[in-house]
């Protein structure tokens, strides 16, 4: 089972999608990649409808890097402040070697609170009542 689907067999279905090819739109000429995003159902209806690439620039409710040796520094330094810039409600750094997930939640007032597990379960700040397994979720990583 692939990490992605972890989280994807997580959510209700007719609510979200979740994409791991999808652009995070920054303006109109630049895009990030995340390793994943979770789509509300309505936005990724409309990209299904649109000739375009699937890029979305409205406030997404989770966006997922993966830490990686090449692109770590990067995804902190460089893209954690434009998720945040865009609005997005929870940006998750997941870390397969230290086994840890960060997240930043977006407060009312529009700031972030950073928040670390390495085990257990998580809900999701922006859709309540959904929760991760970080076990489930780091064995997926190993395969």
């Amino acid at each position: 089972m692939n990490w992605s689907f972890v989280l994807k067999l997580a959510l209700p279905r007719d609510r979200f999608e979740v994409r791991s090819a999808a652009r995070a739109r920054r303006n109109e000429q630049h895009s990030y990649v995340p390793d994943a995003m979770v789509i509300p159902i309505e936005a990724w209806r409309r990209y299904r409808r649109s000739p375009d690439l699937e890029s979305y620039s409205e406030p997404l409710p989770l966006v997922v890097e993966i830490w990686s040796r090449s692109t770590g520094e990067y995804d902190i330094d460089e893209k954690l402040p434009e998720y945040q810039r865009r609005g997005d409600l929870e940006i998750w750094r997941i870390h397969p070697y230290e086994r840890s997930l960060t997240a930043w939640r977006r407060a009312p007032d529009g700031t972030y609170a950073e928040r670390r597990w390495t085990a257990g379960t998580v809900e999701l700040h922006a859709i309540p009542g959904v929760s991760i397994d970080l076990d489930a979720l780091f064995a997926a990583l190993d395969r």
